[in-house]
């Protein structure tokens, strides 16, 4: 009879949790859909605070949750882009409720747009990852990428025409996160690729 090995098996942590990607992507579309919509002039700037309870909750703590659970499964991309993405929207969701917004006075606009300038930068590296990973986040972080760009060029020159068109991009953005959502989801209940992603 063989002798019973004593070594330990490693431990596989997170090997068992379902993918928590769809849900960060539903999450931050979602969000960045009804934002975006306002700034593309498409529904009323007044409701805009209409997207304070998706930035605290669908946007920011469940895109945060997501995150949390990317870092169990080793994921890293997914853990930082999921994590500081919600961390964007609890921001974002800070500034509007807390009226620290309105304390800025007359330097709002200049504020704002240093605050979209910090998550340019973020996203372009972000960006550059995804070119190891597949084509649908390859399209979701280059037009991202424009998108905070033109917000931010909209707040510190002061054009509302560029933050309009920022707006639309927004929307291209969100509509590409909600497609890989539905990817994750679908893929993985039919058990096939019935929405492709273009793996690299």
């Amino acid at each position: 009879m063989a002798a019973q090995s004593t070594e330990a098996t490693a431990p596989t942590f997170g090997v068992s949790l379902a993918d928590p990607g769809p849900l960060g992507l539903a999450g931050f579309a979602m969000t960045t859909f009804f934002l975006s919509s306002v700034n593309a002039g498409i529904i009323p700037a007044t409701t805009e605070s209409g997207v304070l309870g998706l930035a605290l909750f669908y946007g920011g703590i469940v895109q945060l949750l997501a995150g949390m659970w990317e870092f169990a499964k080793g994921n890293t991309f997914g853990a930082i882009a999921f994590s500081s993405y919600g961390a964007f929207w609890l921001s974002f969701w800070y500034l509007l409720s807390s009226g620290a917004a309105k304390a800025m006075g007359t330097d709002v606009d200049k504020g704002v747009g240093w605050f979209l300038l910090a998550w340019t930068i973020f996203t372009f590296y972000m960006w550059i990852g995804t070119f190891r990973l597949n084509g649908m986040l390859i399209a979701v972080f280059t037009i991202l990428l424009v998108t905070f760009a033109l917000l931010t060029i909209a707040k510190l020159g002061g054009s509302a025409n560029v933050g309009k068109l920022g707006g639309w991009t927004g929307i291209i953005t969100a509509l590409l996160a909600w497609y890989g959502s539905a990817a994750g989801i679908i893929n993985s209940t039919y058990k096939r690729v019935v929405l492709p992603v273009f793996p690299r």
